[in-house]
């Protein structure tokens, strides 16, 4: 059986990559978000109920609650957690031994501390996703180094810790829940687009962020946006089950296509950093040999030999060629695939019914449970096999010990992710043991476990809503705000800002999809902007000299609605083109009766002004030294200078790697194989049997 070694080493450093993305994109946006000038001051979101510390923990687990010990209100803590993440996620992407349990508790500590305060701006599947796998990487992250193991002979553990295999197990149950979710709510949300087919010829210009691939792929050919929607639900929902087959190949073909689909949407759209998330997850469908990279002569030496080896061999690529068969003809049934030989093109149409989706949904729901069950039990059975041959009776019982933890912590949070994975279909919730409910239930808040279903619905299907600020000194001649990334400007091209996630452009696109009182919010934006608040300003333009209204605020503020379009091709210089819908903020200036009754209603009236003083700690003024230093950085550039420096350093650790230092007294004397040496042994026998040159052990690779 493959080994995952190599695997959970790449999950663990991914989960550290996109931990470092996570906390610093949030960092940049944190003063104009959460600070006391900010649209929604964090500081309002904690107040002590009188409660006991350690209830009050439970129930709102943050550590900021412990800010005031540091002589810090609540944003700046979130400075801090911000900070400290960022640099020890760095520390685990870099370092080997920084890659240890505590490290990766203490990232998902900070980012639920931060998730506890972020409101409306921090209430994304992929914040919730990306504590899930925190937890995780928690389990897979080794509780030590592991000891420069020698090869052990064949069908031997090898040095591998009998419980290993467990918590990286439940990394595949969450990448299938994640994709089989997401694929099965867009036909149960009833979307037109979806059933149509034809969500895509939407998509690309009605999505949050897109960047200037999405402009290209829009004005693609309709049948290649219906075929690609097909290869969607291939993907997303026929796909999934095959994370469990027991032939490799069926597996690292299902990791193929997950991976084309996740490239595929971040060269068409900026989704942060969901989807490198999602490419860190599909690490569990890997293994060691696939990774090795092993040359042609190797794979032929494993050639089987016996005829009860090539009778499996042979088996098993029939049942490769029966799952692909059936895949394909499934797809050609179910879709109405036809070839228009005269048109060159694929038709294709929905063949079945939401009554027979909701059939099938009923009849599929529970048995994919089980065949969740019947795969974790088969590890559970691995893990035990390999107990039995630890030798010595201490690290018996250790092994014992870790394997006992390991396997019920494993066990219990997969019964804890039945209940959100079977919200998709009620009946089936229904049934679930009343015990994963009571379980699920204790630990709900602290998102060890989450439902998902993205794109669900697709919206914008008459033209992608968007929300203009308009600001004013004299009421008459407006002038149009225009934020760093979200659509504006006809004539701008769309940004490429992955893995940063701009929250409150975000939000503007959530906010155009109904009416302004559906997102209070807002209300607190234009009232910032009204006052000219420098730390929110900087949220619609990083470059305050930019901004229209820097020398003064506007006197007056108002909202427009608008319906955006992609350009055609034929239209020179313009990206975008529009339609003026509605106004969608009445006008307002400050003092405004109708500005305060709003902010009176949404609870949006400050009445706790910021505690005195603050600045005048040590801690406070490193922060705020920190943070004068970095704000003129953009956050992409921040991000991506952050991957920069994190490629170079692996490139010199590459070149200054152990395989680079001198050798040793011992190891000059020490004689080595060369190739004359085997090149005779070869003319001194005849035997074509090589094994005693490849025995000896390769030198581990830094990380």
């Amino acid at each position: 059986m493959a080994g995952s070694r190599v695997p959970r080493q790449l999950f663990l450093q991914g989960v550290a990559a996109v931990f470092m993305f996570a906390f610093a994109s949030l960092y940049t946006q944190i003063p104009g978000l959460y600070g006391p000038e900010g649209i929604l001051p964090a500081r309002r979101t904690l107040r002590p109920q009188g409660k006991g510390r350690w209830q009050q923990l439970w129930e709102t687990p943050t550590l900021l609650w412990e800010a005031p010990l540091l002589g810090l209100d609540t944003a700046q803590g979130l400075e801090l957690l911000s900070l400290l993440g960022t640099v020890l996620a760095l520390g685990a992407l870099l370092t080997r031994q920084l890659r240890h349990p505590l490290v990766y508790l203490l990232l998902w500590a900070a980012y639920l501390s931060v998730c506890q305060v972020g409101q409306v701006f921090l209430y994304f599947q992929w914040d919730s996703l990306l504590l899930e796998t925190g937890f995780l990487a928690m389990l897979v992250a080794p509780l030590g180094l592991p000891p420069n193991h020698k090869q052990a002979p064949q069908g031997r553990p090898g040095g591998v810790s009998p419980h290993e295999g467990l918590p990286f197990w439940l990394v595949r149950w969450l990448l299938f829940r994640l994709m089989f979710a997401s694929g099965v709510v867009k036909l149960t949300s009833r979307c037109p687009a979806w059933w149509g087919l034809t969500a895509l010829t939407y998509h690309y210009e009605t999505q949050c962020l897109p960047t200037p691939a999405a402009w290209f792929a829009h004005h693609l050919p309709v049948w290649l946006h219906k075929l690609s929607v097909v290869a969607t639900f291939l993907i997303e929902i026929a796909v999934p089950p095959l994370f469990f087959a027991p032939v490799r190949r069926l597996r690292l073909a299902a990791f193929y296509s997950q991976v084309l689909l996740q490239v595929l949407i971040i060269l068409t759209g900026n989704y942060n950093f969901f989807n490198l998330l999602t490419l860190v997850l599909t690490t569990a469908l890997l293994d060691d040999t696939h990774l090795a990279a092993k040359s042609s002569t190797s794979h032929r030496k494993r050639m089987p030999s016996s005829w009860p080896k090539a009778l499996l061999a042979m088996l098993t690529l029939l049942l490769e060629l029966a799952v692909y068969g059936l895949l394909a003809c499934g797809v050609v049934h179910y879709f109405g695939l036809e070839v228009d030989w005269e048109q060159h093109v694929v038709r294709s149409r929905t063949t079945f019914t939401f009554h027979q989706l909701s059939q099938w949904l009923k009849t599929v729901t529970l048995p994919t449970m089980w065949l969740g069950a019947a795969s974790l039990a088969w590890e559970l059975l691995t893990a035990l096999w390999r107990w039995v041959q630890v030798r010595g009776s201490l690290r018996k019982l250790c092994a014992a010990v870790q394997l006992s933890i390991f396997g019920t912590a494993t066990v219990a949070l997969f019964l804890i992710s039945l209940v959100p994975y079977s919200y998709m279909e009620p009946s089936s919730h229904g049934r679930l043991w009343t015990g994963a409910h009571r379980l699920f239930s204790t630990v709900e808040h602290l998102q060890l476990a989450n439902s998902y279903g993205l794109f669900r619905r697709m919206t914008g299907l008459g033209g992608r809503p968007e929300v203009v600020l308009e600001g004013s000194y004299d009421g008459h001649q407006w002038t149009e705000i225009e934020f760093m990334y979200k659509p504006g400007n006809l004539s701008r091209p769309p940004p490429i800002v992955v893995p940063h996630q701009p929250r409150l452009d975000w939000q503007m696109w959530f906010a155009a999809l109904g009416p302004h009182t559906h997102s209070p919010w807002f209300t607190s934006l234009v009232l910032r902007l009204l006052q000219g608040k420098e730390p929110v300003i900087r949220l619609v333009q990083n470059h305050v000299p930019s901004y229209p209204f820097h020398q003064q605020p506007p006197t007056y503020v108002r909202a427009q609605l608008y319906k955006y379009w992609f350009s055609h091709p034929w239209e020179q210089g313009q990206w975008w083109r529009r339609q003026w819908v509605e106004e969608f903020f009445p006008s307002v200036s400050l003092g405004d009766p109708a500005l305060d009754m709003l902010l009176r209603q949404f609870g949006l009236q400050d009445k706790s002004p910021p505690r005195a003083g603050g600045s005048s700690n040590t801690l406070s003024q490193v922060l705020h030294w920190v943070r004068k230093q970095l704000s003129p950085l953009e956050a992409p550039a921040l991000l991506w200078g952050l991957l920069g420096a994190v490629g170079a350093i692996k490139v010199m650790q590459a070149l200054l790697g152990p395989q680079s230092l001198p050798r040793t007294k011992e190891e000059k004397h020490k004689p080595a194989p060369q190739e004359d040496s085997v090149a005779a042994s070869k003319q001194a026998s005849p035997a074509p049997n090589i094994s005693s040159g490849s025995q000896t052990p390769r030198r581990k690779k830094s990380p």
